[in-house]
């Protein structure tokens, strides 16, 4: 959307005001902005239409000068073209780089800057609720979904402040900004979000519209999602107050409608009194609720009094009292059609939330919502999008959440990780490389083995074959140095496991897998491979799967690949580089001593095994042989000292021009062996070099650290 007749005002804040007074034939209608003191706001016109004539008398009043004085003279036709910054690499042929332009926003927002804003917004507030779009979420890729936010208590819409520039560059984002001597009652505030939702969804009727709510806001995108169902309509759900009736908060509310309203000002004495308490003063109790609010928010003790004074500002006693009450409302509103909830829903649930149930709450709805996923974040508390280590964008990414047609398209849709991002997912893996301290090897065009990634193909498409170790242990060390060393993102071919469960069970939750989907992973599918070939993606496949993963004893480094030749048609079609590769290590690592042949003669462990495949989308099922309907199990292994992981990457076997050549099915399969073949020296060749490693074992390793660094490289045989 573009930001017609805009006028930018000194300072710092730059939000840009999207008003919804559009009159039928385009043109600006008459309203109250509210902000007369906005000298460091950015406001312009917007598609929003009026709220209905049932909204409260604020809502409909108008003030000309006050249009005048902010927007200037003239009329404002509407316009949806954005004026953005064009955001390239993610498909096509940078479809496997990291070049997406995080880099200049891993310095994010603070706590400080959200209750700054705050104050800019809420001075002089007035007139109805509306929509304004950050203009740090100003420039944007191509196509990108639109997410609106709805707010919690506190009204203001800048719940998202931490998360605008990341959102802004996947996002079209509007937040919902309710003033705070509004008193639109929620049935009023479902109809405008629900008509931003239609009129949106006829713009573009084939893409997706967020709904990211907190608390309050969660309970209005319920409502919303119910009363559209024919809508593509995705939920991001903060900690919902759907379970309002088990808020602390809640016997605060029911006084509240026991009681006339004319002494609904001396609530905070009463409720006193309750507590045996007369020594507080009136306005105490509700600045123990705005305490425990800030005390979720703010580490900070020093600056706790000032965050305390700007809430106060934001809920006023008669504010706090009126919020407390809808939120009771929504909660019953959006209880009652839960039925009719369609929308694919992510579900955000805090750990430490103290003003909400949010971890049981969370799994009360996932029963109610056909298409739910949960992500829980144990160490945070109820406003969850203002807190240190929370990144919205990431999570969306990470739980396959993100798309931006009405199908969510692994390779099209896939925006790869920022540096911060990778650092955060690899952490969880810093110690397998320190304890294999892992070394890769290429092949040159001429031959040459050398340390490094040198000999890997800079462009492609490429399609690297190999081995996969036991358990998959070798890929974080792998497609960490890619990433590092050539920023090479390998868009790894995995098991549907990792991003679909056909029925609950004692499979990993799919939250698990979110650090591999960040790293471009894709469902093994023929279509998938399809598009990455077409992308020019570098691609990782293991044709033995998991009968290679889950081996049997004595199988290591035995390759179990399909009588097929399943992948060398396609990459002969894009012309792509086969890179065989093998990786030796496990052995070192542990050993398989209670494998599969084992599981299956014991009915407990039989049964289990049944039940866990039973959870899993099965692969090759119309296949026979050893790598057919593979079961899911866990092998019983017996931890070693750790030793050392090798990697080897072959010489490139190159399609180009072969296309025609390959569609010949002998032909194809000779080529298939060759790779094989490949595969199996690259392991025979480590067996053999890693015998005269110096530091193969571990205290070796490690004493070469201690003199030299542990960030140092490792030496290791002469190649």
């Amino acid at each position: 959307m573009a930001a017609t007749g805009s006028c930018v005002f000194h300072g710092g804040v730059f939000l840009a005001l999207r008003r919804d007074w559009m009159s039928s034939n385009g043109s600006f209608k008459s309203g109250p902005i509210g902000i007369p003191n906005a000298r460091r706001l950015a406001v312009s016109a917007t598609s929003m239409d009026q709220v209905a004539s049932t909204s409260s008398p604020e809502i409909t009043a108008t003030s000309s000068a006050m249009e005048s004085n902010v927007f200037g003279k003239g009329r404002f036709e509407k316009n949806h073209e954005h004026a953005a910054t064009k955001i390239v690499g993610v498909g096509g042929e940078n479809g496997s780089r990291s070049n997406f332009g995080w880099e200049d926003m891993e310095v994010r927002k603070s706590l400080k800057d959200y209750f700054e804003q705050s104050v800019e917004l809420i001075r002089s507030d007035g007139g109805p609720p509306r929509w304004f779009s950050p203009l740090e979420c100003g420039s944007r890729m191509d196509n990108s979904p639109l997410l609106l936010f709805l707010p919690g208590l506190d009204g203001v819409g800048l719940g998202l402040i931490k998360h605008h520039q990341k959102l802004g560059k996947i996002f079209d984002v509007w937040c919902l900004h309710i003033p705070v001597r509004d008193r639109t009652p929620f049935t009023e505030l479902l109809k405008l979000v629900e008509k931003t939702v239609k009129d949106e969804h006829r713009r573009s009727p084939k893409k997706p519209i967020y709904l990211a709510g907190e608390s309050l806001g969660a309970c209005l995108a319920l409502s919303v999602a119910a009363c559209n169902p024919h809508i593509d309509i995705v939920l991001i759900l903060s900690n919902p107050a759907t379970c309002f009736s088990k808020s602390p908060l809640q016997p605060v509310v029911s006084l509240l409608e026991l009681m006339p309203e004319s002494l609904q000002v001396s609530l905070p004495y009463i409720l006193n009194l309750l507590k045996g308490d007369t020594s507080r003063r009136p306005l105490e109790i509700v600045e123990l609720i705005l305490q425990q609010i800030i005390s979720e928010l703010s580490q900070d003790l020093g600056a706790l009094s000032s965050h305390l004074s700007v809430l106060a500002d934001i809920l006023p006693v008669e504010t706090l009292i009126w919020k407390l009450k809808m939120l009771k409302s929504a909660s019953a509103d959006s209880n009652s059609r839960l039925h009719a909830v369609k929308a694919q829903t992510l579900i955000l649930c805090s750990g430490r939330d103290l003003l909400l149930p949010s971890i049981e709450e969370g799994r009360r709805l996932s029963q109610f919502l056909p298409k739910c996923e949960i992500r829980r974040f144990s160490d945070n508390g109820h406003f969850l999008f203002l807190e240190n280590g929370v990144d919205l964008a990431a999570t969306i990414r990470g739980a396959s959440f993100y798309r931006r047609s009405q199908k969510l398209d692994f390779v099209s849709d896939f925006i790869p990780p920022s540096p911060a991002e990778f650092t955060k997912i690899f952490k969880d893996y810093r110690l397998i490389d320190l304890v294999t301290s892992p070394v890769l090897f290429s092949t040159l065009e001429d031959g040459k083995i050398v340390r490094g990634l040198a000999g890997i193909p800079e462009e492609g498409p490429v399609l690297f074959v190999g081995y996969h170790m036991l358990l998959g242990l070798e890929l974080a060390p792998m497609v960490g140095q890619f990433f590092k060393e050539k920023n090479i993102i390998l868009r790894g071919m995995a098991h549907p496991m990792m991003f679909v469960k056909v029925k609950e069970g004692s499979l990993p939750e799919l939250a698990s897998y979110d650090s591999f989907r960040m790293m471009g992973a894709v469902p093994v599918t023929a279509q998938n491979l399809y598009k990455l070939l077409s992308s020019k993606a570098h691609v990782l496949l293991y044709p033995g799967g998991v009968r290679e993963a889950l081996h049997r004893k004595g199988e290591e480094y035995r390759l179990f690949w399909p009588e097929q030749s399943e992948f060398i048609r396609m990459a002969a079609r894009f012309g792509a580089k086969i890179v065989p590769f093998g990786v030796v290590g496990e052995d070192d690592f542990g050993e398989v001593v209670f494998d599969y042949e084992d599981l299956i003669k014991i009915p407990y462990f039989k049964n289990q095994i049944e039940a866990l495949t039973s959870e899993a989308v099965r692969l090759r099922a119309d296949m026979k042989g050893e790598v057919a309907n593979q079961a899911v199990h866990l092998p019983g292994i017996l931890p070693k000292l750790p030793g050392r992981f090798y990697y080897y990457f072959g010489k490139p076997f190159d399609t180009e021009g072969q296309k025609e050549e390959l569609r010949d099915r002998e032909k194809a399969h000779e080529l298939y062996l060759q790779v094989k073949g490949e595969v199996e020296n690259c392991l025979a060749y480590l067996q053999s070099k890693r015998e005269s490693d110096p530091y193969r074992r571990l205290w070796d390793r490690l004493a070469y650290q201690a003199k030299h660094g542990f960030t140092s490289e490792v030496p290791t045989f002469e190649i």
